[in-house]
């Protein structure tokens, strides 16, 4: 490692030397350059000029700009000056020189002019231009990778996997058990593909992994080459775009030699998107035709006119719907695996492997903080646990406990806590009454998600926040999601009906609230009046973002529609508020004494949820039921019930509802809102 740093820096040395030495000699070519242009300056030889006017110049010698007087004294002195160019030194004297010789004064006088080569004006620009020249030299050397040729930029610039660092392997992936079962098959025929050779099967060229970031698909593609064994061979698509034409294509094809010659190999291209763009779109709008030059080289290297055998290519991209189809047939990409968002128990396993490192509170439940953070990537998991032992060392504690990672969770989800925020009395009294509208409403209707904790304290954008915990289920009901609208408008009836009007800080709901009404009717098809149509565009290729798909007349329906939907949600939560308003004054009154409220001091305000007395009443149903089996002689049944898990509740700490700021110009602000 010591030796590697001293050749870096050794390098390093040598070429801040080399262009330092440039640079002089460019700065004295330029200088030489005024020097030799500089030829109209004046000199002044006011002397000279009078020696020749008292007649006391016996002899002189002109050579160039020199001029070397003898006098006439006894001691015949000779004096040297400097005099201007030759024409302007004829035009002063010459006529006194003629008649001064005429007379016999001036007995002898000489001149020496050198003349220069007719090459010789040429030498500064000559100097200047191979110095340009060496610059583009090692300029286009370090863009090339340093190969120590100028034309290297059109070299593929890969990464390679160090053999000394520590391999990735399917261990080191937490969850995405479905996603590491279909890469097992390229780990095995990468290991023994004669197995696969004898039955006649043909291993997939290509695998693209798709999903949301952070999902972990660079990293299970540096699994599968920790597993194999094999040279990993990384770039990013943005590497192969140049200024230069043609330079993406000429990468392309490097790549793949390179690949060839370390086969069986694995490639991967991260963020494949850059170069795999639909082709033809947009193309009024856009000249550039490098990029589409680069991905017909792709293709055709992944098409199977050359011979690529052993070399699997890998890549990644969480756009996947803009992606070009002549990338995706079979042949190219013939496997397409989804790494989704992990669920409840992914989580948790991701949990456990970024809480390795960390000193913990031994009553520390994983499992709850796997609850706590669904819709959470591998990547926000990761930054949950640091955020966390930053907050528990801030406080210098030794461990760190289940309030740093609740308070880990807040700070991402909903910014930071800004408790010196100056508010005024009667806005934190509107504010507490927004967010017990939420609270309420979310609480007594059945299908809402149920409730965290509400809060008044600013954090973020928002002045206020309400946390729930949403189900973790793949299909939603009309009547579910007509709860949910309802339940994001608390905010703004418990506002009107409380104090008579309304204000700025129901932005974010009704921003949520028209996305979702909108979706309803045009998208998922819940609108008797549009009828069971949907105009949404799943591929993002179609031209629907300069034309719709829908006649105007439609476009007045959808309107329409999405109106009385919001007005329906709007009138569920307006009978639910009137008929609690004990409930909400208490809520409210009660933020305004703590400024945060927690699950309990709701459900002690309007009693248990009906959702979760049906669950624990089921639950005590199939217990009753898996005793009576035991009983009998049944264990095997009791053992299934024993093993079927209860409900998941779902959890997250997301914020659903805020209160925006209004910012100093008077528009209203957006406020921070995660909900998925």
């Amino acid at each position: 490692m010591k030796g590697e740093l001293e050749t870096n820096l050794r390098g390093k040395m040598k070429g801040f030397g080399l262009y330092l030495i440039i640079i002089l000699l460019l700065l004295s070519a330029v200088s030489y350059m005024l020097s030799v242009g500089n030829k109209s300056q004046e000199v002044p030889y006011s002397t000279v000029v009078t020696l020749f006017e008292e007649q006391k110049v016996e002899k002189f010698t002109y050579n160039d700009t020199t001029l070397t007087l003898e006098l006439n004294d006894e001691s015949k002195t000779h004096v040297t000056a400097k005099v201007p160019y030759r024409d302007i030194f004829y035009a002063d004297l010459g006529k006194l020189i003629r008649e001064q010789k005429d007379a016999g004064i001036l007995k002898e006088f000489t001149y020496k002019t050198v003349e220069m080569p007719w090459w010789a004006s040429f030498v500064p620009y000559l100097i200047v231009l191979v110095l340009f020249g060496l610059l583009w030299y090692f300029m286009m050397n370090k863009q090339g990778g340093g190969g120590g040729n100028p034309m290297q930029f059109g070299r593929a610039r890969v990464k390679m996997a160090s053999d000394d660092k520590k391999k990735v392997t399917f261990a080191d992936v937490a969850g995405a058990d479905e996603e590491k079962a279909e890469l097992q098959e390229i780990v095995e025929f990468l290991k023994d593909p004669k197995k696969f050779i004898d039955i006649g099967a043909r291993i997939p060229k290509g695998v693209l992994l798709m999903g949301p970031p952070g999902t972990g698909k660079t990293l299970l593609a540096k699994a599968v080459a920790g597993e194999a064994n094999v040279p990993f061979l990384s770039i990013s698509g943005s590497d192969f775009v140049e200024m230069f034409v043609g330079v993406g294509a000429s990468r392309v094809r490097d790549l793949f030699e390179q690949a060839k010659q370390k086969a069986p190999c694995i490639v991967f291209i991260d963020e494949i998107d850059a170069i795999g763009r639909a082709r033809g779109k947009n193309a009024g709008f856009s000249g550039n035709d490098e990029r589409e030059n680069t991905l017909n080289q792709l293709l055709t290297e992944m098409d199977g006119f050359q011979t690529n055998t052993g070399v699997i290519v890998l890549a990644a991209t969480n756009r996947a719907d803009i992606l070009d189809k002549a990338l995706m047939r079979a042949g190219r990409f013939d496997r397409q695996i989804e790494v989704g968002l992990p669920d409840v128990k992914e989580r948790e396993e991701i949990f456990n492997v970024h809480l390795r490192p960390l000193k913990l509170d031994p009553q520390l439940d994983r499992s709850f903080l796997a609850r706590q953070t669904p819709g959470f990537s591998g990547a926000d998991i990761a930054n949950v646990c640091n955020e966390a032992a930053l907050i528990a060392a801030r406080h210098n504690k030794k461990f760190i406990s289940k309030e740093d990672f609740l308070a880990a969770i807040d700070r991402i989800v909903g910014g930071l806590e800004r408790k010196n925020k100056i508010i005024t009395d009667e806005e934190k009294r509107v504010i507490a009454y927004h967010e017990a509208g939420h609270a309420t409403v979310s609480w007594i209707l059945e299908n809402a998600s149920p409730l965290i904790k509400v809060t008044i304290i600013p954090r973020g954008k928002a002045l206020g926040a309400a946390w729930y915990l949403p189900e973790e289920r793949q299909i939603t009901t009309r009547e579910q999601m007509m709860d949910e609208l309802a339940a994001t408008l608390g905010g703004r009836v418990s506002e009107q009906l409380t104090f008579g009007e309304i204000s700025t800080g129901a932005l974010n709901d009704l921003e949520r609230v028209t996305k979702q009404a909108y979706a309803m009717v045009a998208y998922y098809g819940m609108s008797e009046n549009v009828g069971t149509l949907s105009y949404y565009d799943s591929t993002g290729q179609s031209d629907m973002a300069f034309t719709k798909p829908y006649s105007e007349l439609t476009a007045q329906q959808i309107d329409a529609e999405a109106k009385l939907v919001i007005g329906k949600a709007y009138e569920m939560a307006e009978k639910v508020l009137r008929e609690h308003a004990d409930g909400l004054k208490e809520l409210a009154e009660l933020l305004l004494e703590r400024e945060v409220v927690f699950t309990e001091d709701v459900e002690r305000i309007f009693g248990r949820r009906k959702k979760d007395i049906l669950r624990e009443r089921k639950e005590a149903e199939a217990k009753a039921k898996a005793d009576g089996a035991a009983a009998k002689g049944e264990p095997e049944a009791s053992a299934a019930l024993a093993a079927k898990p209860a409900p998941e509740e779902g959890a997250p700490a997301v914020v659903q509802t805020e209160t925006p700021e209004a910012p100093a110009d008077g528009n209203t602000a957006a406020a921070i809102s995660k909900t998925e």
